[in-house]
């Protein structure tokens, strides 16, 4: 289940071994050097899945097969899972020409998308490379592709793939996206330099995860759960609905954190005298990521059924203490001002 390879584990532990011995300077240089290149490894492994899909979904269209088709839908899950797992850094080169709303236009509260594609099913002009980048960036990213493949409207339709108008759309999406994350990764090892020669970027790192963690309980899990907002359960106000994949982001978000942020997070609380802190902000990551597998199942009928929806609510309160943690105490404990809550605005 846990993503975490042992080439990671190692250099945790080899940074952590490290911070026994530096001093606060020294300690915060390593944690942004980690941040760094965890965040590429990350960056590496979304554009090896973006590619892959972009090339399975142009494999399938030139030569449907029904076992093709489930090649494609595992392809674009995937790579929509790696994006997940990096979806916390909003600073540096995914703010560019909002690569971020490109790889995934969300909230959708007008259902812009599924106008975005009746429009690209629907024009006289055939699709081409530029009628992506003309479109906008609900047309550009993930919830487009899983629109043409998961929709259940579309998928009774006559324009459902392989339709060929259909899979020229998909295969523009997917090459579209994978330009993007080739960028992406290029631009993040080139930002390597102004990000470790500057020091606003170390409370731009831990504001990414606080940021995160926050529009993961009151966004993507309170308000579909009512908790928020109408005070009614709804699954369309959560993201990946139409393929069932939306628990399966929130955990991949979570371990993408785990991955990704904790391991420079955790040496800067033991550095600023907090290591019990940092040791329950470790072991709450731990129970977090403990209410799956076992909801690696579509949150719509979580929401449907009271007996159901109770193992929801248990993975909501464990968000809930998991976000007062970091967001809390942990950004107190090494004076991170909190900022500009992204989730406070469509």
């Amino acid at each position: 289940m846990r993503r975490l390879s042992q080439a990671l584990c190692l250099s945790v532990a080899a940074f952590s071994f490290n911070v026994q011995a530096a001093n606060p300077s020294q300690v915060e240089a390593q944690a942004r050097k980690l941040w760094h290149d965890n965040i590429e490894t990350g960056y590496q492994h979304l554009n090896g899945q973006t590619q892959a899909f972009a090339q399975r979904a142009q494999r399938w269209c030139a030569s449907p097969t029904s076992e093709g088709r489930k090649e494609v839908e595992q392809a674009w899950q995937e790579a929509f899972l790696a994006w997940q797992a990096v979806r916390f850094v909003d600073f540096g080169p995914v703010e560019a020409n909002n690569r971020a709303w490109q790889f995934q236009f969300w909230p959708d509260s007008k259902n812009l998308i599924a106008r975005k594609a009746r429009y690209l099913l629907s024009a006289d002009d055939a699709p081409a490379p530029s009628t992506i980048e003309d479109a906008g960036v609900a047309a550009q990213g993930f919830p487009m592709a899983e629109y043409l493949l998961f929709d259940e409207t579309l998928n009774n339709s006559d324009q459902a793939l392989p339709a060929e108008r259909s899979c020229r759309v998909l295969t523009l999406v997917a090459g579209h996206i994978g330009n993007n994350t080739e960028e992406l990764l290029n631009d993040w090892q080139a930002f390597e330099e102004p990000y470790l020669s500057n020091d606003q970027y170390r409370d731009a790192s831990v504001r990414a995860g606080m940021n995160a963690l926050e529009i993961l309980e009151e966004r993507r899990l309170a308000q579909p759960m009512g908790l928020r907002g109408t005070g009614k359960r709804s699954v369309y106000t959560a993201d990946a609905w139409r393929s069932g994949k939306s628990l399966a982001t929130v955990q991949a978000t979570l371990e993408g954190l785990e991955q990704y942020f904790l391991p420079s997070l955790l040496p800067l609380l033991r550095n600023s005298g907090q290591p019990e802190l940092a040791d329950r902000i470790e072991a709450q990551f731990e129970e977090v990521l403990e209410n799956f597998p076992a909801l690696d199942t579509p949150m719509a009928p979580l929401l449907a059924n009271d007996r159901e929806f109770a193992r929801l609510q248990g993975l909501w309160v464990d968000v809930s203490q998991l976000t007062t943690l970091v967001n809390d105490q942990a950004a107190v404990a090494i004076g991170v001002v909190r900022g500009f809550n992204s989730s406070d605005g469509d």
